[in-house]
């Protein structure tokens, strides 16, 4: 685990309480990538998979995550960032721990994102996030989330 990802996770377990109730851990952010994982004991239903309340919440803190890593690099840590909208999809049931992935949008997405806060104090930013059972690698999760960032 490199630098910014211990920095991530102590974020999340201190801001963010129920992400260490969850065992979510920051597994990687490199190549513009994050990646954390959900253990299945601490998030399972009474059908023996994972429950979708806690899917959603690590799909979302994986934007999350992305978003305020990025804005890090970026310089910019005088905002606020928040979920705004959420569309999931539930195509496979997570059988095992799982890996929340939250991929860069585009470049040009992204510096029209950084164009507009730095411009008007605020901005908005669609990511998409997968979740994946981490022996098949299959996508058991899809997610679009529309972020905001204000100051």
């Amino acid at each position: 685990m490199n630098r910014d990802s211990r920095y991530l996770e102590s974020v999340l377990h201190h801001d963010i309480p129920l992400t260490r109730e969850m065992g979510l851990k920051v597994l990687g952010w490199q190549d513009r990538q994050l990646r954390l994982q959900l253990p299945l004991e601490a998030n399972i239903n009474h059908k023996s998979t994972m429950f979708g309340g806690s899917l959603y919440c690590g799909a979302v803190l994986a934007g999350w995550g992305w978003l305020h890593l990025s804005l890090r690099e970026a310089g910019i840590e005088d905002g606020h960032i928040v979920i705004q909208e959420g569309h999931i999809s539930y195509p496979l049931p997570v059988t095992e721990d799982a890996i929340a992935v939250c991929d860069a949008p585009d470049d040009a997405q992204w510096n029209r994102f950084l164009a507009m806060y730095k411009r008007h104090g605020r901005a908005r930013l669609t990511l998409e996030t997968r979740v994946v059972n981490v022996q098949g690698g299959e996508d058991a999760v899809r997610f679009s989330g529309q972020y905001v960032l204000h100051r």
